[in-house]
Protein backbone atom coordinates (compact mmCIF):
# COMPACT_ATOMS: atom_id res chain seq x y z
CA UNK A 1 0.00 0.00 0.00
CA UNK A 2 2.78 2.88 0.94
CA UNK A 3 4.67 1.88 -2.38
CA UNK A 4 1.75 2.23 -4.49
CA UNK A 5 1.05 5.55 -2.71
CA UNK A 6 4.25 6.95 -2.94
CA UNK A 7 3.94 5.81 -6.83
CA UNK A 8 1.05 7.37 -7.37
CA UNK A 9 2.62 10.53 -5.32
CA UNK A 10 5.48 10.20 -7.85
CA UNK A 11 3.36 10.24 -10.80
CA UNK A 12 0.98 13.31 -9.89
CA UNK A 13 4.28 15.25 -9.22
CA UNK A 14 5.95 14.53 -12.43
CA UNK A 15 2.44 14.83 -14.42
CA UNK A 16 2.46 18.66 -12.75
CA UNK A 17 5.58 19.05 -14.10
CA UNK A 18 4.85 18.17 -17.30
CA UNK A 19 1.43 19.94 -17.59
CA UNK A 20 2.99 23.07 -15.89
CA UNK A 21 5.52 22.54 -19.15
CA UNK A 22 3.43 21.98 -21.82
CA UNK A 23 0.82 25.11 -20.63
CA UNK A 24 4.05 27.52 -21.04
CA UNK A 25 4.86 26.23 -24.44
CA UNK A 26 7.33 24.09 -22.88
CA UNK A 27 8.90 26.80 -20.94
CA UNK A 28 9.62 25.89 -17.44
CA UNK A 29 7.30 26.80 -14.92
CA UNK A 30 9.34 29.75 -13.44
CA UNK A 31 11.51 32.56 -14.80
CA UNK A 32 15.08 30.98 -15.36
CA UNK A 33 16.98 32.22 -12.09
CA UNK A 34 20.72 32.05 -13.23
CA UNK A 35 21.82 32.89 -9.42
CA UNK A 36 19.41 29.98 -8.08
CA UNK A 37 20.64 27.40 -10.90
CA UNK A 38 24.28 28.64 -9.86
CA UNK A 39 23.62 27.94 -6.19
CA UNK A 40 22.11 24.50 -7.39
CA UNK A 41 24.71 23.43 -9.54
CA UNK A 42 27.67 24.67 -6.42
CA UNK A 43 25.81 22.00 -4.60
CA UNK A 44 26.91 19.27 -7.21
CA UNK A 45 30.14 20.59 -7.78
CA UNK A 46 30.57 20.46 -3.99
CA UNK A 47 29.01 16.98 -3.12
CA UNK A 48 31.56 15.73 -6.39
CA UNK A 49 34.35 17.14 -4.21
CA UNK A 50 33.50 15.44 -1.52
CA UNK A 51 32.67 12.15 -2.75
CA UNK A 52 35.91 11.98 -4.44
CA UNK A 53 37.51 13.07 -0.89
CA UNK A 54 36.11 10.10 0.70
CA UNK A 55 34.20 12.43 2.57
CA UNK A 56 30.12 10.76 2.99
CA UNK A 57 29.55 13.14 5.37
CA UNK A 58 30.11 16.51 3.29
CA UNK A 59 28.41 14.74 0.29
CA UNK A 60 25.38 14.27 2.14
CA UNK A 61 25.66 17.73 3.20
CA UNK A 62 24.04 18.87 0.18
CA UNK A 63 21.00 16.48 1.05
CA UNK A 64 18.56 18.81 3.72
CA UNK A 65 18.81 17.15 7.04
CA UNK A 66 15.66 16.35 7.69
CA UNK A 67 13.65 13.17 8.60
CA UNK A 68 11.55 14.06 5.26
CA UNK A 69 14.57 13.54 2.87
CA UNK A 70 14.16 10.41 0.92
CA UNK A 71 16.85 8.46 -1.62
CA UNK A 72 14.96 5.87 -4.01
CA UNK A 73 17.27 3.11 -5.87
CA UNK A 74 16.65 -0.24 -7.13
CA UNK A 75 13.53 -1.28 -5.26
CA UNK A 76 14.30 0.72 -1.86
CA UNK A 77 13.01 4.02 -0.68
CA UNK A 78 15.12 5.20 2.15
CA UNK A 79 13.60 7.79 3.63
CA UNK A 80 15.35 10.31 6.87
CA UNK A 81 19.10 12.39 6.24
CA UNK A 82 20.97 10.06 8.97
CA UNK A 83 18.98 6.97 7.18
CA UNK A 84 20.32 7.99 3.55
CA UNK A 85 23.86 8.56 4.93
CA UNK A 86 23.54 5.00 6.92
CA UNK A 87 22.82 3.59 3.70
CA UNK A 88 25.45 5.15 2.01
CA UNK A 89 27.99 4.07 4.42
CA UNK A 90 27.10 0.72 4.54
CA UNK A 91 27.33 0.24 0.45
CA UNK A 92 30.69 2.42 0.00
CA UNK A 93 32.64 1.62 3.01
CA UNK A 94 36.04 1.86 1.24
CA UNK A 95 37.47 4.31 -0.94
CA UNK A 96 38.02 1.18 -3.64
CA UNK A 97 34.12 1.12 -3.42
CA UNK A 98 33.68 4.40 -4.09
CA UNK A 99 35.42 5.76 -7.16
CA UNK A 100 35.54 8.60 -8.98
CA UNK A 101 32.47 10.26 -9.67
CA UNK A 102 31.56 12.62 -12.38
CA UNK A 103 28.07 14.43 -12.90
CA UNK A 104 27.33 14.76 -17.16
CA UNK A 105 24.23 16.04 -18.95
CA UNK A 106 22.70 18.34 -15.69
CA UNK A 107 19.45 20.26 -16.92
CA UNK A 108 18.13 22.39 -14.09
CA UNK A 109 14.61 23.49 -14.13
CA UNK A 110 13.65 26.12 -11.81
CA UNK A 111 10.13 24.86 -10.53
CA UNK A 112 9.30 27.84 -8.08
CA UNK A 113 11.53 30.29 -6.48
CA UNK A 114 12.63 27.82 -4.02
CA UNK A 115 12.43 24.68 -6.09
CA UNK A 116 13.77 23.32 -8.26
CA UNK A 117 14.25 19.98 -10.40
CA UNK A 118 17.72 18.28 -11.81
CA UNK A 119 17.79 15.64 -14.39
CA UNK A 120 21.34 14.16 -14.75
CA UNK A 121 23.73 10.86 -15.47
CA UNK A 122 26.14 9.84 -12.65
CA UNK A 123 29.14 7.77 -13.10
CA UNK A 124 31.66 6.43 -10.91
CA UNK A 125 35.24 5.08 -12.07
CA UNK A 126 36.65 2.18 -10.00
CA UNK A 127 39.73 -0.16 -10.61
CA UNK A 128 36.95 -2.84 -11.01
CA UNK A 129 34.23 -2.01 -12.75
CA UNK A 130 32.39 1.45 -13.79
CA UNK A 131 28.93 2.23 -12.81
CA UNK A 132 26.65 4.74 -14.04
CA UNK A 133 23.09 5.66 -14.14
CA UNK A 134 20.80 8.50 -14.08
CA UNK A 135 19.08 10.89 -11.04
CA UNK A 136 16.46 13.15 -10.74
CA UNK A 137 16.77 15.85 -7.82
CA UNK A 138 13.72 17.77 -6.01
CA UNK A 139 15.70 20.76 -4.76
CA UNK A 140 14.12 23.07 -2.43
CA UNK A 141 15.54 26.20 -1.05
CA UNK A 142 16.06 25.66 2.43
CA UNK A 143 17.22 28.30 5.73
CA UNK A 144 21.01 25.92 5.16
CA UNK A 145 20.56 27.25 1.10
CA UNK A 146 19.96 24.82 -1.64
CA UNK A 147 19.10 21.39 -0.71
CA UNK A 148 18.17 17.96 -2.03
CA UNK A 149 14.96 16.51 -0.50
CA UNK A 150 14.39 13.90 -2.56
CA UNK A 151 16.43 11.90 -4.76
CA UNK A 152 15.72 9.12 -7.45
CA UNK A 153 18.84 7.46 -8.78
CA UNK A 154 19.09 4.43 -10.97
CA UNK A 155 21.74 2.47 -12.48
CA UNK A 156 22.47 1.62 -15.74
Amino acid sequence: MKASLVNLVSVVLFASIATSLVRGGAQPASKPDPKAEAAVRAVLDTQRDAWNRGDLEGYMDGYDRSPRTEFVGGDTITRGWQTVLDRYKKNYNSREKMGVLTFSEVEITMLSKDAALVLGRWHLKRAQDDPHGTFSLLFRKTKAGWRIVHDHSSSA
